[in-house]
C-alpha cells in the first residue's frame, strides 16, 4: 500500500519487535503490496501490519501459522513464511482492536507485476511449485477455503442500495453509478457462480493467490510470498492464475497424478472477479479519502466490471 495504515501509530513497531528478539536501529515503510502495510527493519526483516478489520486476526492466524509449518515441518523451502516469536505465535496484536503485526526474513529479489504474462518457462517453474505444495499433507492449521464469495452479502446489499446516495467518502457516488450500470451484468454472474460452484473437487493446500506479484525471484528457484490466503481447497483456485495451455497441464498433470478441470479454473477466475467488486465496493462505502489507493482500486473496478460484462470474458488481474 502507498498509503499508510489509518491511525496507527508507528511507534508500536519497535517495542513489538522486541517480541521477536530483534532491536531494530531502522525501520524503512515500503510501499508495496495491496491491502497490508509493510516496513523493513534493519534491511533484514521485512514487517508486514494487518488490519484485522479487514480481515479477522482468528482468521489471518491459521493462515500464518500454516505457511510457517509448511516452512518448518513440511520442509518447503520456497515458502516466505512468518518468523515465530519468542512464545512462538506468527501474528501479534499491537493495539486492541484493528492491527496485527507478522515478521518474515528480509529476502533480496525481485517480484512480478499484477497482470503481467509470464514466459512458458517461468510458468512451468511456478507450476512445479504448486504441484509440490498441492501434494503436502495439510498441517492441522490449515483454514477451509470453500468456494463461497466472502463479501456476498455486502455486494448484494450494494445492488439493492444502488438506487439511493452512498456516503461513504468523494468516490462513493462515482462508485455507486458503476454498480447501478452494471447490476444486470453482477446479477447474471452470480448466478452463472452458483451454478458453477458445485464443481469444485478435492481439496489441497492451496496458496490462493499465486500471480506474478507474489512470486519472488531469489536465485535459481522462485519463492512464493503472502500467504495471507493459505487454505484447503481445489487446486484450480491456484491453477487458475498460471496455467496458460494444455502444455501447463499436462505439466501439472504429470507431476501430481491429478487432472485440472478447465470448467473449475473458470469458476474461480469468477469468483475472483466479485470478490475483487464486494471488496472495492465495501472500501467506497465506508469512509475514505481520496488517495492513491482510492483512486487505483475505483480504476480496478471500473475495469473488472467492464471484462464482467463481456460475455466468456476472463476478469483482469487487479491488486
Amino acid at each position: 500500500m502507498r498509503d499508510r495504515p489509518e491511525g496507527f501509530d508507528e511507534r508500536l513497531l519497535r517495542p513489538a519487535l522486541s517480541e521477536w528478539g530483534i532491536e531494530a536501529a531502522r525501520l524503512d515503510y515500503a510501499p508495496v503490496g495491496f491491502g497490508d502495510y509493510h516496513w523493513v527493519a534493519d534491511g533484514r526483516w521485512f514487517v508486514t501490519v494487518a488490519d484485522v478489520r479487514r480481515r479477522s486476526f482468528d482468521g489471518l492466524r491459521p493462515a500464518m501459522d500454516t505457511a510457517a509449518a509448511l516452512r518448518e515441518e513440511a520442509g518447503l523451502g520456497f515458502v516466505v513464511a512468518p518468523l515465530r516469536a519468542s512464545d512462538g505465535s506468527t501474528l501479534l496484536r499491537l493495539d486492541r482492536h484493528r492491527y496485527a503485526m507478522s515478521v518474515f526474513p528480509y529476502v533480496d529479489g525481485v517480484a512480478g507485476e499484477f497482470g503481467q504474462e509470464p514466459p512458458a518457462e517461468d510458468r512451468g517453474q511456478i507450476i512445479d511449485l504448486l504441484a509440490e505444495l498441492h501434494r503436502t499433507p495439510a498441517p492441522l492449521s490449515t483454514p477451509d477455503r470453500p468456494v463461497e464469495l466472502e463479501g456476498r452479502a455486502g455486494l448484494e446489499q450494494s445492488l439493492a442500495d444502488a438506487g439511493r446516495p452512498w456516503l461513504g467518502g468523494p468516490l462513493a457516488e462515482p462508485a455507486r453509478e458503476l454498480i447501478a450500470e452494471h447490476a444486470g451484468t453482477l446479477r447474471r454472474r452470480l448466478e452463472e457462480f452458483d451454478r458453477a460452484a458445485e464443481k469444485a473437487g478435492q481439496p489441497v493446500v492451496t496458496h490462493g493467490e499465486p500471480h506474478p506479484g507474489n512470486v519472488l525471484r531469489s536465485g535459481e528457484r522462485p519463492l512464493l510470498v503472502d500467504w495471507d490466503t493459505v487454505g484447503l481447497a481445489a487446486p484450480e483456485r491456484d491453477l487458475w492464475l498460471v496455467v496458460r495451455g494444455p502444455d501447463d497441464l499436462a505439466r501439472y498433470a504429470e507431476a501430481t497424478g491429478r487432472t485440472a478441470d478447465p470448467a473449475v479454473m473458470d469458476l474461480y477466475r469468477l469468483r475472483w472477479a466479485l470478490n475483487d467488486v464486494a471488496e472495492f465496493v465495501a472500501w467506497f462505502r465506508a469512509p475514505h479519502g481520496r488517495t492513491p489507493d482510492a483512486e487505483e482500486s475505483y480504476t480496478y473496478l471500473s475495469q473488472t466490471l467492464e471484462a464482467l460484462a463481456k460475455p466468456g470474458s476472463a476478469a483482469p488481474l487487479n491488486r
